[in-house]
């Protein structure tokens, strides 16, 4: 997908910011929609599909953090909180509840724009065919590396993109483990290690979903002073 292709959906109860986010994404190629609050959102997302959403988190009513995890359960559409607050716990609140990338205000629109053509060039990755095996089987869980699809029986284990992206660079090199910085930049993020701290959380939450006792990993395993490995059967 190209960048300009995309149609992303603006949630921010906020009318001024609201208007001059999606004026300046529109002039920088983009198809944009908006909403005004967690439930305009909720009535859009109902009948259209988004290559992203870009949220603020401090909204009336239902906030940012919430309709993530909400929307979680049934969309893997990538999605970047804006937020007022700074503070690390606050940026992992977000992250844990499925977001995919986090920017505080104030921010630089260019630097929102580059956020979001990173994320959006992960797409075309995930669509390579990988040359290793085709399924991945992880205890009670597989892997369909060809469709980036999760399993576990005959459910369909919902990831969101980050999760897919990790999944796809994991299997990509299995039993090599893979530092953080690599992960950070193969994620199409800036360095520094708030954005490792930021994969930690995605490493913590895609464990959840693959392993038994996330606390005590078999195949999503850390590899001390090297970084995370994953050890299929």
């Amino acid at each position: 997908m190209m960048e300009s292709d995309a149609h992303l959906l603006i949630v921010d109860d906020d009318e001024r910011i609201r208007v001059l986010l999606q004026k300046f994404l529109i002039r920088n190629g983009f198809l944009v929609s908006a909403a005004r609050d967690a439930a305009h959102a909720r009535k859009i997302l109902s009948g259209l599909e988004f290559d992203l959403i870009i949220m603020d988190v401090m909204m009336q009513g239902e906030d940012g953090v919430t309709l993530t995890r909400n929307l979680r359960e049934t969309m893997k559409t990538p999605i970047i909180l804006l937020t007022a607050r700074g503070e690390t716990e606050d940026r992992i609140q977000g992250l844990e509840a499925g977001a995919d990338d986090y920017l505080p205000k104030p921010f630089e629109p260019r630097e929102l724009l580059l956020r979001v053509n990173a994320i959006l060039r992960r797409a075309p990755a995930e669509q390579v065919q990988n040359q290793g095996p085709k399924v991945l089987n992880l205890g009670p869980v597989r892997y369909d590396v060809e469709r980036g699809e999760m399993w576990q029986g005959e459910g369909l284990v919902r990831l969101t993109a980050t999760e897919s992206q990790l999944m796809r660079i994991f299997s990509e090199k299995c039993g090599t483990p893979v530092s953080r910085a690599q992960l950070v930049e193969d994620l199409g993020r800036s360095g520094g290690q708030a954005q490792e701290r930021a994969v930690d959380v995605q490493i913590t939450r895609l464990r959840r979903k693959i392993e038994a006792d996330p606390k005590q990993p078999r195949y999503l395993q850390t590899v001390r002073g090297e970084g995370y490995m994953l050890a299929p059967d």
